[in-house]
C-alpha cells in the first residue's frame, strides 16, 4: 500500500461502504474467550451500544455479526473494520495530520497494535492477556481519524477507549487526554470489569497498552535486568558471578517475554516456563529467548549441563510452572532465584493456566464453567507454593514480581503468609529492591521513541543518553553510584543486546537530573538537524510518582497510606498543565482491576524553545512528586534524595516529617 492511500484510509475514518467479513488469522494468538456474564437484556445493550458507532441501515447486517461476537467471544471486537494496511510503527511523515504531536500519537498507536509487540492484535490487546489500546476497532479508526484533523488548539478526549471528540483548548494544553476503567470504586471488582467491558463502556488499558506507550518487551527488560542483577548480590558473596547459577519463572506472552533477555544480561540460566506454544514460539523467533524444549526429562538434562558449563543462557520451556517447580525438588537442582511473572492480575480469564490442564482445555473451561476453572487455578496455585516453599527452605531466593502472584495465592489459601498472618512470607521486589534502590533515589523508567524511524537516530540517542550519564557520574552521591553505573552498562550495550521490536525505542532508569539533561540533549540535536525527527519521551507507569499500587509500587511505604491514590491523581494533572503532550490515567494495569491506580504521560521533543521548557517542568514534577509523598512516609533513601532536590533547586518547598522515636510510642500503649 502507497502512502497516500495509507493516508486517505485514515482520513476517512469509519469507512462510507460497509466492508466485507474478515476471516480471523488461522495462527493468531487469539485472546481468550471471555466470560459469559450478562443477562439477555444486557446483550441487548451491549449490542445497542455497540451499532451506534454505524449508520441505521447497517444495523440489522451488523447486529447479527456482533450479537454472534458477543455469544462466542464474549465481548464485540467488530473484527470486520479492521484496516486493511499493516498495522507498525511508520515514519512520522507518513501520517496525515495537521501537527507534530498528533502524528507522533498515531505512530504509538500503531506500534501498540503491531503484531510483533502486541500480545493478541485481532483484539487491539497489547499485553497482560486484556491490556487493550481499545474496545473495537471503531473507536482505533475514530480516533486516528480525530488524530488526523486535530489542530494544536484542540484536544482529543479518549474514554476508555472511545474518542470523545476534539474539543478546544489553547497550544499549552495537552493535545490528549486519556482514561481507562475509571469507575465508581464499589463497581470495581473483577467481575464488574467482565460486565462493563462487555458492554462496551469501560476497558482495562493495563499500565501502558491504553496510553499507547508500551515498546514492546524492552519496556521492562531494564526493570528485569535491574531487578534479576540486585536479586543475585542479595544472595551471592561479593565477587561471585550469576555464571551457571538458575533464575526460575513462568510467562512469555507479553511483558514477561522480557525475562529471558534481561535474565541473559544479567548472566545466569534463565529457565521461563509458558503454556502457550505460540507466545513461546514468537519470543524464540524474535531472539528474545535461546532455545525451546517441551520435554521435562529434556529440560532437566538440559539445565544439569548448562550449570555443569557455567552457561549464560535462557531456556524455555513450553509446560506448566508448577511441574518444573515440582521435578526441579524431586532432582534436587538448586535455584538460587525465583519468581513468577504470569498475568495473575488476571487469574480467571487467561492470566494464570492450573496445572494438570492442557491450554486448549484450560481456554475452554474457562469460559464453559468458570467456577470450575477458577477451582482449578486455586488448587494449581497452592501447589506451587507448597513447591516454592521447598525450594525456599533450601535457600532460594524468592519474590513476587508485581503480577499479583502472592495476593491470589493468599486468597486461594496457600501457604504463601508470614508468622504474623498479616504480612507475605516472600517479599515484593518493589519491597526488597526496585524500592529503596531505586524509586526512593527518584530512578525510573525513562525511555523514548525515534519517529523517523531510523536506527541511526536511535544509536545517536543512545550516544548521547550515555554521555550524560558519564557526567553525571562523575560528581554523583555514593548512594546513587551503583544506579548510574547500571544504567551506564545497559546502554552501553543497548545496541549489541538487539532490544528492539516495533518502533526504534529505548529505555533506562535515570532520576530528575539525568531525564531533563539526556531529554534536553535529544531537543538540542532535534533542533541542529542531528536527529533527523522529533522524539517522543515516556516512561512504563512503573515509576517513582505515577502509580499508587499497594502490592508493588508502593509496597514499600509504610505509613498506611499505601493504599490511597492521591499521588497518582496528582501527578497526571500536574504533568498536564507542565508540557506533557498526553496524559493517561488508568484503574487496574500489573496486579489488576481495582488494585491500582496509575498514571502516565508522552511528551513530544521537536527541538523548540517550547518542547525545552515543558520538558524541564514536567520531568521535574513528574519524578519529585513522587520523591516528596515517598519522603513523607519517612523512607529514609526518598529523605535524602528530596533533601538533595531542595538544596539543588531553591523554588522547590517540601514538607517533611519529624521522626518519632518507637520507645515513645512503646511507653504510650505500655
Amino acid at each position: 500500500m502507497t502512502v497516500e492511500n495509507f493516508k486517505t484510509q485514515i482520513l476517512q475514518g469509519i469507512p462510507k461502504e460497509l466492508p466485507p467479513t474478515k476471516v480471523y488469522p488461522k495462527n493468531a494468538d487469539r485472546a481468550p474467550k471471555r466470560k459469559d456474564i450478562l443477562t439477555l437484556e444486557e446483550k441487548k445493550l451491549a449490542i445497542r451500544n455497540a451499532l451506534r458507532y454505524f449508520p441505521p441501515d447497517w444495523h440489522e447486517i451488523l447486529g447479527k455479526e456482533f450479537s454472534q461476537e458477543l455469544n462466542t467471544l464474549g465481548r464485540i471486537y467488530m473484527y470486520r473494520f479492521k484496516p486493511d494496511y499493516s498495522l507498525h510503527a511508520r515514519p512520522i511523515s507518513d501520517y496525515p495530520a495537521k501537527t507534530v504531536e498528533a502524528a507522533s500519537i498515531m505512530l504509538m498507536i500503531q506500534n501498540n497494535l503491531d503484531p510483533n509487540v502486541a500480545q493478541h492484535p485481532e483484539e487491539l490487546i497489547t499485553y497482560g492477556g486484556n491490556g487493550a489500546v481499545f474496545q473495537n476497532w471503531a473507536q482505533y479508526l475514530l480516533t486516528m481519524q480525530y488524530l488526523a484533523n486535530m489542530t494544536n488548539e484542540q484536544t482529543l478526549h479518549i474514554y476508555s477507549g472511545h474518542p470523545m471528540g476534539l474539543f478546544p483548548s489553547s497550544k499549552e494544553a495537552p493535545r490528549m487526554v486519556v482514561t481507562n476503567g475509571m469507575m465508581i470504586p464499589n463497581y470495581s471488582k473483577q467481575d464488574d470489569w467482565e460486565k462493563y467491558n462487555a458492554l462496551g463502556v469501560t476497558q482495562y488499558g493495563q499500565m501502558t497498552a491504553g496510553s499507547y506507550m508500551y515498546i514492546g518487551p524492552q519496556g521492562i527488560v531494564h526493570g528485569t535486568t535491574i531487578t534479576v542483577l540486585n536479586a543475585f548480590r542479595k544472595v551471592l558473596q561479593k565477587g561471585e558471578s550469576a555464571k551457571g547459577k538458575i533464575f526460575l519463572t513462568s510467562g512469555l506472552g507479553g511483558m514477561s517475554g522480557a525475562q529471558p533477555k534481561a535474565g541473559n544480561i544479567a548472566g545466569c540460566i534463565t529457565i521461563c516456563v509458558e503454556v502457550n506454544k505460540i507466545a513461546a514460539q514468537k519470543r524464540y523467533r524474535q531472539a528474545w529467548v535461546d532455545e525451546l524444549l517441551e520435554d521435562l526429562d529434556q529440560l532437566v538434562k538440559r539445565t544439569r549441563k548448562a550449570i555443569q558449563l557455567q552457561e549464560v543462557v535462557s531456556l524455555a520451556y513450553i509446560g506448566n510452572i508448577v511441574d518444573v517447580w515440582e521435578r526441579f525438588d524431586q532432582e534436587n537442582i538448586f535455584i538460587h532465584l525465583g519468581s513468577d511473572q504470569t498475568s495473575l492480575h488476571n487469574p480467571w480469564s487467561g492470566g494464570y493456566y492450573p496445572a494438570g490442564l492442557s491450554f486448549e482445555e484450560s481456554n475452554n473451561l474457562m469460559r464453559s464453567n468458570p467456577e470450575a476453572f477458577r477451582q482449578k487455578v486455586q488448587a494449581s496455585l497452592r501447589r506451587q507454593v507448597e513447591a516454592i516453599n521447598k525450594h525456599t527452605a533450601k535457600g532460594t531466593y524468592f519474590f513476587d514480581y508485581g503480577n499479583a502472584f502472592l495476593l491470589e495465592a493468599s486468597r486461594a489459601g496457600a501457604d504463601i503468609m508470614a508468622c504474623n498472618g498479616i504480612n507475605f512470607r516472600y517479599p515484593s521486589y518493589v519491597q526488597d529492591i526496585l524500592g529503596p534502590l531505586c524509586f526512593d533515589y527518584g530512578f525510573g523508567p525513562f525511555r523514548w521513541v525515534c519517529t523517523s524511524g531510523d536506527p541511526k537516530d536511535l544509536q545517536l540517542t543512545d550516544d548521547l543518553a550515555l554521555q550524560i550519564l558519564e557526567e553525571i557520574s562523575t560528581n554523583a552521591p555514593s548512594e546513587i553510584q551503583q544506579q548510574i553505573q547500571d544504567n551506564i552498562k545497559w546502554i552501553r550495550e543497548a545496541s549489541s543486546n538487539k532490544l528492539v521490536v516495533g518502533s526504534q525505542a529505548r529505555i533506562l532508569y535515570a532520576d530528575a537530573e539525568g531525564r531533563a539533561k539526556i531529554a534536553m540533549a535529544f531537543n538540542a540535536a532535534i533542533n541542529s538537524g542531528e536527529i533527523s525527527a522529533p522524539v517522543v519521551l515516556g516512561r512504563d507507569h512503573h515509576d517513582v510518582g505515577g502509580t499508587d499500587s499497594p502490592f508493588r509500587e508502593t509496597s514499600n511505604i509504610y505509613d498506611g497510606s499505601k493504599f490511597t491514590a492521591d499521588m497518582a491523581i496528582h501527578n497526571v494533572i500536574g504533568d498536564s498543565f507542565r508540557g506533557a503532550t498526553w496524559v493517561s490515567i488508568h484503574n487496574g494495569g500489573g496486579v489488576g482491576w481495582g488494585e491500582v491506580i496509575n498514571g502516565g504521560f508522552g511528551l513530544v521533543l521537536d527541538g523548540s524553545d517550547n518542547a525545552a521548557r515543558h520538558l524541564k517542568n514536567m520531568l521535574f514534577y513528574d519524578v519529585n512528586n513522587g520523591i516528596s509523598r515517598r519522603s513523607w512516609a519517612r523512607n529514609k533513601e526518598a529523605l535524602f534524595t528530596i533533601k538533595r532536590e531542595m538544596a539543588r533547586t531553591p523554588e522547590l518547598k517540601v514538607t517533611l516529617p519529624n521522626i518519632v522515636e518507637d520507645e515513645l510510642l512503646d511507653l504510650l500503649f505500655q
